[in-house]
């Protein structure tokens, strides 16, 4: 992947490595060549499937997916102009309908998976999916590069085969594609000028880090651990520790770590918000800094993440848009955007 960037701008460091060339697109071919091997997977245990529907109706569901699943997305979504906010919540559908198959389908979740790639992939969507209905509209406007999705698919895939990181450069990849890919696909829907990549990317990163630290709890339930074994050595702890809700000086020691190396990649990735569409700023800004509140939830429960989960009540979200609206209108005053739009 080559990244340019604005030469007087600094190009983000705790958010960029090296993506693997190749090597999302086997993942899924490899799945693929399941599916076609596999005819047994039942058409019922594919999502949001139902009666032939419209393509009006295929967009008011994919509204109604996220305002169920996520909130603070959905308030920054709010911000766009129409046509772009409804193609966005188009993709926010297809990612939380790719990510609830690992997640919730017990028996068969690969083969289950196999089949919806091979779904996404194909060259016209099912007249009775919702979801992919309205993603194959919005990918055909606005012109997604195929391997992104393929990506952000491999992304969803790696949960079935990894549930342990040996450090933060192998979890970066993961953060890369389950986060910073929808960041890259969202620019493309909203427009973006050039250089913005590293930056959404880092972003990305510090979204899904942010994730993983509220949901150590949860994840653990399920025998995952996200945070980087490197780090757990570091702090003197193991798996067992994270798989026991053990929170100790030992734990509230790593949280701190992991929430200041979020705060560091929420902080790279600002002056990238100034290379966006100046119609997509504030949407941009808004849902990142109110998800980057977890952290300060985390912190106010005292790094408990086992028994609590941290959330931003509708009030606090609405109390920052006035700061955050400040800090954007610094940010476009002191960044140089360069004159041409990518889309």
């Amino acid at each position: 992947m080559t990244i340019t960037h604005p030469r007087q701008w600094a190009l983000p460091a705790h958010g960029m490595r090296q993506v693997p060339p190749g090597e999302a697109a086997a993942l899924l071919k490899s799945l693929r060549h399941l599916s076609e091997h596999d005819r047994t997977i039942p058409i019922d245990e594919l999502p949001v499937e139902q009666a032939q529907v419209s393509l009006d109706e295929a967009y008011r569901i994919c509204v109604d997916i996220i305002h169920k699943h996520s909130r603070s997305f959905s308030l920054g979504s709010y911000f766009l102009p129409y046509e772009k906010r409804q193609a966005v919540r188009a993709f926010y559908a297809l990612c939380r309908t790719s990510d609830d198959l690992v997640d919730q389908t017990q028996d068969e979740v690969r083969h289950t998976l196999a089949r919806w790639v091979a779904l996404v992939q194909a060259d016209e969507p099912p007249p009775d999916n919702a979801v992919l209905l309205a993603w194959h509209d919005t990918a055909t406007h606005y012109n997604v590069p195929h391997y992104l999705i393929d990506e952000l698919l491999a992304g969803v895939a790696m949960d079935l085969t990894v549930n342990r990181y040996a450090t933060f450069d192998d979890l970066w990849l993961y953060c890369y594609r389950v986060a910073s890919v929808v960041g890259l696909v969202t620019m493309h829907i909203t427009g973006y000028h050039e250089g913005a990549t590293p930056y959404a990317i880092s972003l990305g990163v510090a979204l899904q880090l942010t994730n993983i630290l509220r949901d150590v709890g949860e994840d653990a339930v399920r025998g995952r651990i996200y945070l980087p074994q490197e780090d757990l050595a570091r702090f003197d702890l193991c798996d067992d520790d994270l798989l026991q809700g053990r929170r100790d000086d030992r734990f509230r020691a790593l949280m701190r770590f992991e929430i200041e190396r979020a705060h560091a990649l929420y902080e790279e990735a600002w002056p990238g918000i100034a290379l966006l569409s100046r119609d997509s700023q504030f949407s941009v800004s808004a849902a990142a800094e109110i998800y980057r509140g977890i952290l300060a939830k985390i912190e106010a429960n005292d790094y408990d993440v086992f028994t609590k989960r941290a959330h931003l009540t509708t009030t606090d979200k609405v109390l920052m848009l006035p700061r955050i609206y400040r800090r954007l209108r610094h940010v476009r005053r002191h960044y140089v955007i360069p004159s041409n739009e990518v889309t």
